[in-house]
């Protein structure tokens, strides 16, 4: 199984995919998730990509630091996998949390990132009352006791009686997530705030937003497209996981972009 250290010494779980000498394009996963999550897109991305999927830290089989971490942890652990795996430059798309560590990139690093899909995410999401209320409940009564409020913003209530299987792998994959990892990334996720500096990018970026996205609404997806430069904009009518609920039209949507 393999794991690349971070500085900290944290241990991140990959998984590389497709075609090797292929453009390379890291897929990072959304809060209270793991590396399945892109199931839906690797049979088309791997055609034409070599993929590399990771846990964010805490997450999946990815180990956590004793100590709290913030956006630019989670960005600097991207590097790590870069060099420890001998990548120069990758197409980054991540989603939720995912796309806040590629707005990170995107500023950060740019010699690193090649074209850039920021998916159902934003610069700066709700409070940190919001966050703290979350990290309380976890902290009380684990993963599961956010579960239903999570799924009911995650999916329309449509795609819910439609594709339960979905759901319930989504499902599944929250109630693995460690509580404490969970947490430690709701922290993250409230204290950061790019909306000064996510002007700065300037790789082609795509950004893919839900009408009916509770978690990270479409105005939000919007402004963010308006703040970078030259971003397109793409709204697909789902919630926040959009890779899963409108999976063809996101694949698309991605590979479009990507291939352009």
């Amino acid at each position: 199984m393999p794991f690349i250290a971070c500085a900290d010494g944290v241990q991140l779980h990959y998984r590389l995919d497709g075609p090797e000498g292929a453009p390379v394009l890291v897929l990072s996963n959304s809060l209270g998730t793991n590396l399945n999550m892109w199931q839906p897109q690797m049979a088309a991305l791997t055609q034409n990509f070599r993929v590399l999927r990771y846990d964010t830290r805490g997450h999946g089989q990815s180990g956590l630091s004793p100590s709290a971490f913030q956006v630019d942890t989670l960005g600097k652990d991207v590097l790590a996998l870069l060099d420890g795996l001998g990548i120069a430059r990758a197409h980054f798309c991540g989603l939720s949390m995912g796309g806040m560590t590629g707005m990170w990139l995107g500023v950060h690093a740019p010699e690193r990132i090649d074209r850039l899909a920021l998916c159902n995410t934003a610069a700066k999401i709700a409070t940190p009352e919001i966050w703290n209320e979350r990290i309380a409940a976890v902290e009380k009564g684990g993963v599961a006791a956010v579960l239903p409020g999570v799924i009911q913003r995650w999916f329309t209530e449509g795609f819910t009686k439609r594709q339960p299987d979905a759901v319930e792998a989504i499902s599944a994959m929250l109630l693995q997530t460690a509580p404490e990892g969970y947490a430690a990334a709701c922290g993250a996720i409230r204290d950061m705030d790019q909306r000064d500096t996510i002007a700065a990018v300037r790789a082609p970026t795509l950004v893919i937003a839900g009408t009916y996205d509770l978690s990270t609404p479409a105005a939000e997806g919007r402004q963010l497209a308006t703040a970078i430069p030259g971003a397109q904009y793409v709204e697909l009518p789902s919630a926040h996981l959009s890779n899963v609920e409108c999976e063809q039209a996101f694949t698309k949507a991605l590979l479009d972009f990507l291939t352009a």
